[in-house]
């Protein structure tokens, strides 16, 4: 993998964080507690909020994964290491780190 390659997997990496970051803010308002006063919301109306709020903090749950795999990404490409396999230590195809920036196994370690 060249310099140019490895700078764009980097931009991209760097849009990506800046998008989750954005997802994060829009998405703080649907987690906030539930009001339980029965006299301004019926039975129904909160167990919908209640499903509203689990489906917000597995959405946030999902995008701190993803924050933290973008953020191991950066690391590597500062320290030199990425693009390289975790367990064979092979150089991965570029064809699938330009899909997925965040792959830290090669095809063939995935499928084993």
């Amino acid at each position: 993998m060249n310099e140019g390659e490895i700078e764009q997997i980097r931009q991209k990496l760097l849009l990506l964080r800046s998008e989750l970051e954005e997802l994060e803010e829009t998405s703080k308002e649907a987690s906030k507690p539930i009001e339980l006063d029965q006299a301004r919301v019926g039975r129904l109306s909160r167990m919908d909020a209640m499903q509203a709020q689990q489906m917000a903090q597995e959405a946030a749950r999902r995008q701190q994964h993803q924050r933290l795999m973008i953020e191991g990404a950066l690391r590597r490409i500062e320290s030199g290491k990425y693009g390289y396999c975790f367990v064979c230590g092979e150089e991965i195809d570029i064809r699938r780190l330009s899909v997925v920036p965040t792959n830290t196994r090669c095809i063939e370690c995935i499928e084993k």
